[in-house]
């Protein structure tokens, strides 16, 4: 399972939050899904996701019921969860957040942006937003679900990962005003002067709102190969966020 960027925070009570953004090498798919999509939504064979999240989990040194993923929606609904799901379906929310340990939260992604979250006692989120997951507020709905924890948001530490850049990102007149709305920095136009917007800009804005400095992968998912892009390719497969909280014995 190939990583684009991966760091690790020690926390004060020995536990470790690890981090990750994969790409789309060192898998098992085949094309167009090649080779190491994570979604089981875009009609890859069921057989070569089970093995790539295998792949996944064993690099994160945990078995793959740990791995809790979302049927995303692109909403603002968070759900929490105290442990690996079993046999229960991922949720439908575009953010899942937990305090367990040795539990990997995974957000999906192919143009939209990932966003890992993890807080100084070791509460961790996984985010995924795409347009209208900015104008939803789906980034405002995680930071509160860390503050109703008790966390306070200039704690929190993120991580942001790959997206497609504007330049990339053509949309109509009317969505690039949804966004900009919700976060005036998305406002952008593409490199042939069209309307976009600026998907990850809007993400930091809403994060800069709560005093959040995030660390940013800045790679281009349409520019880049190693990287799944829909607005590219359309039929092709998903890359991943992915938090875990470490216990101390790992």
């Amino acid at each position: 399972m190939g990583v684009l960027a991966r760091g690790d925070v020690a926390l004060a009570d020995g536990s470790v939050v690890a981090w990750q953004f994969t790409d789309r090498t060192d898998g098992v798919s085949a094309p167009p899904y090649g080779e190491a999509n994570l979604a089981l939504h875009v009609d890859d064979d069921p057989d070569a996701v089970a093995a790539n999240r295998e792949r996944l989990a064993a690099n994160l040194g945990i078995g793959v019921d740990d791995l809790v993923t979302m049927t995303q929606v692109h909403g603002r609904e968070l759900v929490v969860v105290a442990g690996p799901l079993g046999e229960v379906e991922p949720p439908q929310a575009d953010a899942v957040l937990t305090e367990a340990q040795d539990v990997a939260l995974v957000a999906q992604v192919a143009d939209c942006v990932p966003i890992l979250l993890a807080g100084p006692q070791g509460t961790i989120a996984a985010v995924h937003a795409g347009w209208r997951g900015v104008v939803a507020g789906v980034v405002p709905a995680s930071i509160e679900a860390f503050v109703e924890r008790g966390v306070q948001p200039a704690s929190i530490r993120a991580w942001v990962g790959p997206a497609i850049c504007p330049a990339c990102y053509e949309v109509g007149d009317d969505v690039r005003e949804q966004v900009a709305a919700a976060a005036e920095s998305a406002y952008a136009v593409t490199a042939q002067g069209t309307p976009a917007v600026d998907v990850r800009a809007g993400v930091l804005e809403q994060l800069a709102r709560y005093q959040i400095a995030a660390e940013v992968i800045e790679t281009c998912t349409a520019e880049d190969d190693r990287l799944y892009s829909y607005r590219r390719d359309g039929r092709t497969g998903r890359q991943a966020g992915v938090i875990i909280r470490r216990s101390p014995r790992r």
